[in-house]
């Protein structure tokens, strides 16, 4: 028998007593106790129990000579015989014979010019059908094939009014993409139709988080690259522009000024009104995320128009949390009281109400150079890793459950449920900027492996379950962007196997008449009608780029960085630079180590991949196999 036909069987059946392990080893984990707690099976117990099989296979083996040769057969049980004790089950996976290396290994060029022509078509498949049936509205319904606004017969419905304000939303929050796919023509037409039609001064109001990354973001970016004297996308200015999208963004920021006053803490309340200010009837409690996420947005345009009062505010508000955070370990929790700064909601976590938070430290530290932003970014990341992280210590060696960073009390760091959500998956992608190349790998892998086995992101997936809590999926981008930012640290071709598979579900379970879907549930797929503009603005744009190897953005002489919201923003000395004295004291955090420096460009961290890893699989068969068994793909 050939030795391949062994390695088959024995695979076969450690699938077929997978399902006993996982009764075995997952079913009695304890949620509270921390580190001793299993996502699916543990390597160690797969192992001894691996060699009870492998003694079987060995009684058995002159059983098998039947049909084939003596010598054959001899040698095959002779390799048996020989192999290592102590971990058959890593040695199945190398070469050839491991279906995942068969599967990720290469990606042709005919191939990527391919993705790349379908995340073009699927990005104007949308961007088309909106101009055609929703503009000037904010969204399209591409179900029913028309616009859609604010619900002004039910203000309280948030879920459709933090976002829509009867700006045409989508139309501006797609600007920068037209210019990323090469489309200088629609994005000057685009530019136009924005400073002939759109104007603030609306009886809407919308949430300040939202107005800032989709509105404000996308302005100040389409403004910078119109006029960057580099023309990275070549010449795509216009003479007649004057500086009208540097002008609304500015009046829109003024607009959104209302929420930083008469509050005890400086946090800014979460909602205005774009011709009134903050309603009579506003809460009093906000996201970290939502008041910690303006400062990228906010300074820029203070830097663009020499006006410190944006990015003083923005700072006061970072500042303000960071101050109420734990003394215990260092978190912050998920929802604050802006008048008495008495946290309301005490889970600390990688996804809703807190990524962004996080994000912003590390991406205005790059921007801006402000050391007391990489001092929070760093302190705050080392709490993350000491009470979020849980699983083996290495991602690529050990035994042990692969890592994952759960929700947790900001005081004790004790678990506080079993749910992850989608969000999270951007978490990679920022440990990508910081260096940490091998955790992002390994977090990566786990939301790759429930995408594999829903074609999507469920809003929030039970780790311990091993099912969705939340089932919907609204086109979010999150995974996409760690995706492409993984490609682009590495280059390996598994990442555009990844992005094959998010393009090739996206066409086949979102796409309706008119454009992509909102999933309502990720398991029998039906359709919610909507199409949020960060499917444009985001989802559309990675997709592109994880294929599009020559685009400008990717040239070594450009350097950039996307917004939250995925908007192009050039790192430029002139960000650099203030044409004002602090107005303010900022808290005094030790130096970071010299060594520990964050590296002002996007080239050194990189080379953290040896390469030689760079055209193997990021994460050893046996982890990936192990990560897509905890997720239930088979």
């Amino acid at each position: 028998m050939q030795w391949r036909s062994i390695v088959v069987g024995l695979v076969v059946l450690r699938l077929s007593v997978s399902w006993v392990l996982w009764l075995a080893f997952g079913l009695g984990a304890d949620v509270s106790s921390g580190f001793n707690f299993h996502l699916g099976f543990n390597l160690h117990k797969f192992d001894l129990l691996f060699r009870e099989e492998r003694e079987a296979e060995l009684s058995s083996c002159s059983q098998r000579i039947q049909g084939h040769s003596y010598e054959e057969t001899a040698s095959t049980c002779a390799k048996i015989e020989e192999g290592p004790t102590r971990t058959p089950y890593l040695n199945l996976f190398d070469g050839n014979r491991d279906e995942y290396v068969r599967r990720y290994s290469s990606f042709p060029d005919a191939l990527r010019a391919k993705m790349k022509d379908m995340a073009k078509e699927m990005f104007y498949f949308g961007y088309e059908n909106y101009m055609k049936y929703a503009f000037p509205e904010d969204e399209l319904n591409p179900i029913d094939c028309k616009g859609r606004g604010p619900d002004v017969l039910n203000p309280s419905n948030i879920n459709i009014n933090d976002v829509l304000g009867n700006y045409s939303l989508t139309l501006i929050d797609t600007l920068d993409t037209l210019l990323v796919l090469g489309n200088v023509t629609e994005f000057q037409r685009a530019v136009k139709l924005v400073i002939d039609t759109v104007s603030f001064d609306k009886d809407s109001t919308v949430q300040v988080f939202e107005a800032n990354i989709r509105i404000l973001g996308s302005l100040i970016s389409a403004h910078i690259l119109l006029t960057d004297p580099k023309h990275p996308f070549g010449e795509v200015g216009f003479k007649d522009y004057d500086n009208e999208l540097l002008h609304l963004a500015h009046d829109l920021a003024v607009r959104l000024l209302p929420a930083f006053e008469n509050t005890g803490t400086g946090i800014p309340y979460p909602r205005v009104n774009l011709k009134t200010g903050v309603p009579q009837d506003s809460v009093n409690e906000t996201c970290t995320a939502g008041a910690g996420s303006l400062l990228v947005e906010f300074g820029i345009l203070s830097r663009l128009i020499g006006d410190s009062t944006f990015e003083w505010v923005a700072r006061r508000a970072v500042r303000a949390l960071w101050n109420l955070r734990s003394n215990e370990t260092g978190l912050l929790g998920n929802v604050v009281n802006i008048q008495t700064g008495q946290w309301v909601g005490k889970q600390s976590g990688l996804g809703a109400g807190m990524d962004s938070f996080y994000e912003y430290l590390l991406k205005s530290y790059i921007l801006f150079g402000e050391k007391e932003d990489y001092r929070m970014f760093k302190a705050v990341y080392e709490s993350i890793q000491n009470h979020m992280r849980r699983g083996r210590e290495s991602c690529n060696e050990g035994e042990g459950d692969p890592p994952l960073y759960v929700n947790v009390n900001m005081f004790s760091g004790e678990i506080m449920n079993t749910w992850i959500d989608s969000l999270q998956a951007f978490f990679p992608g920022l440990q990508v900027l910081n260096g940490d190349i091998d955790d992002a790998i390994c977090l990566h892998a786990f939301y790759y492996a429930i995408w594999k086995r829903f074609g999507a992101l469920p809003e929030r997936y039970n780790w311990q379950l091993k099912a969705p809590d939340v089932l919907f999926y609204p086109l979010r981008p999150e995974l996409v962007e760690s995706t492409y930012l993984l490609y682009q640290a590495t280059k390996n071709p598994f990442y555009l196997h990844v992005g094959m598979d998010i393009l090739q579900s996206l066409e086949k379970n979102a796409k309706v008449r008119c454009g992509y879907a909102t999933l309502h549930h990720v398991v029998d797929k039906s359709k919610e009608d909507r199409m949020e503009s960060f499917f444009l603005s985001e989802t559309c744009k990675y997709l592109y780029l994880l294929f599009d190897e020559d685009n400008p953005l990717h040239k070594s002489d450009n350097k950039y960085i996307f917004t939250t919201e995925g908007h192009v923003v050039p790192i430029d000395q002139r960000f650099r630079e203030k044409q004002w004295s602090d107005l303010s004291p900022c808290e005094a955090l030790p130096e970071p180590e010299p060594n520990n420096q964050l590296p002002l460009s996007n080239t050194s961290n990189c080379n953290r991949i040896p390469e030689e890893r760079r055209y193997a699989l990021p994460l050893k068969s046996v982890y990936m196999r192990q990560i897509d068994h905890m997720v239930g793909v088979f």
